[in-house]
């Protein structure tokens, strides 16, 4: 199989740290205002979309088509722009629309490079907390906060026992499915904040993350972050989560093996 060349890592790290930059630029510039919602679903349930993730969106693919046209660019609310390019970016352009709507600061924009489906480099931007994440190799991320940055590294020392969990169903898991799980809902310790919780695993923060019904541009940026922090990222039933789905970060391996175990009655 075709390989990503490392040596790609610095020109588009480089590109993604400045397009952070510019994203938290252009929110106060240009979004920091009233703006509309619409719901997705309209009427069989909840899906808002508002004028800033399209804002958003067209902003970010200006940038990548005038730096790399001939990449393929796949985002949330304008689809897949194909070409015969191997690199491909996935955008987000507001991770958390609902935390947007209620005025909640952890929203983001989410970012991917992928090279043959797999996503290589992760941005998420964090205009209202002034701070992003960025991986800049396979084993370097790091959070850029008050013109400083601090490499990522999870805490792999943590047991079982003594892990922060937290954990989302996002309306996925019927009260059936989730009495066969009983023993995970009770080591539920901490809510969701969309993406900034898988960053927050990545900080040393909390230990386990798990997460329903992710998109693929809810989850491609994030797998090389966290991997580079040093986190195992699969499915719920341990399978590589490029294909998006029902999501499972961890500290280390043997923990990750004890949260798939809790969950296996509601993995397939």
């Amino acid at each position: 199989m075709d390989q990503f060349n490392s040596k790609y890592y610095q020109i588009y790290a480089n590109f993604l740290n400045k397009l952070a930059k510019d994203l938290t630029k252009f929110y106060y510039k240009k979004l920091d205002k009233p703006f509309k919602i619409s719901n997705k679903l309209k009427g069989k349930g909840y899906d808002p979309v508002t004028t800033s993730d399209k804002a958003f969106e067209k902003f970010i693919r200006s940038k990548i088509s005038k730096k790399f046209p001939t990449h393929q660019i796949i985002g949330e609310e304008y689809g897949h722009k194909n070409t015969k390019s191997k690199f491909s970016w996935v955008i987000d352009p507001i991770d958390g629309t609902r935390s947007y709507v209620v005025g909640n600061p952890s929203w983001s924009n989410l970012i991917s490079l992928n090279y043959n489906g797999e996503p290589f480099l992760g941005l998420a931007n964090f205009p209202k907390m002034k701070k992003y994440y960025l991986n800049t190799s396979k084993n370097s991320a790091y959070v850029f906060e008050n013109n400083k940055k601090r490499k990522l590294k999870v805490n792999t020392r943590v047991n079982f026992a003594n892990a922060k969990l937290a954990a989302a169903f996002h309306n996925t898991l019927s009260l059936k499915q989730q009495s066969k799980i009983s023993k995970f809902i009770k080591r539920m310790q901490f809510p969701c904040f969309d993406a900034l919780t898988y960053c927050q695993l990545a900080e040393g923060r909390l230990e386990l993350v798990a997460q329903c019904a992710n998109k693929i541009w809810d989850i491609h940026p994030i797998m090389p972050i966290v991997r580079a922090s040093g986190a195992i990222v699969t499915t719920w039933d341990n399978k590589n989560p490029v294909l998006g789905g029902n999501i499972i970060v961890s500290n280390n391996i043997t923990n990750h093996k004890k949260v798939l175990k809790l969950l296996k009655p509601v993995s397939k």
